[in-house]
């Protein structure tokens, strides 16, 4: 297997690997699932009971309760997988990264307009720097 522990050190950003690819799998599937109407139907009826339906951990099942895609991406969760969700939720791409940055919808779009973020900042979390 490889050795992915050097990404754990990049501060605020979660690499997609392989091994996140094995764990998320499941919830990605979960996501997709949300490309039929009958399933979005299903899912908004009763949330929980459609999570049961799938082989997602408890933690992964309360991100997506709670709408936390920064907890579903530390869980595996893909962010084009997870679109499928906030698309159901009737949610832009915009808005839902606006929550994943702590932004107002407004602040997201002007950081953006403007370059998005700044390089400038830590760029370890193990150096400090």
């Amino acid at each position: 297997m490889v050795d992915n522990s050097a990404f754990d050190d990049i501060p605020g950003t979660t690499v997609f690997t392989a091994t996140k690819s094995r764990e998320g799998f499941q919830l990605n599937q979960f996501c997709m699932s949300l490309m039929k109407e009958e399933n979005r139907n299903r899912f908004k009826k009763d949330e929980r009971a459609y999570l049961d339906e799938w082989k997602i951990t408890e933690a992964q099942k309360q991100a997506v309760l709670k709408r936390d895609y920064n907890e579903m991406i530390a869980n595996g969760g893909n962010i084009y997988f997870l679109a499928k969700i906030f698309a159901t939720d009737g949610k832009s791409f915009q808005e839902a990264a606006s929550t994943m940055t702590g932004m107002s919808v407004e602040e997201y779009a002007q950081m953006m307009l403007n370059g998005g973020r700044s390089p400038d900042g830590v760029r370890s979390i193990k150096e400090g720097r």
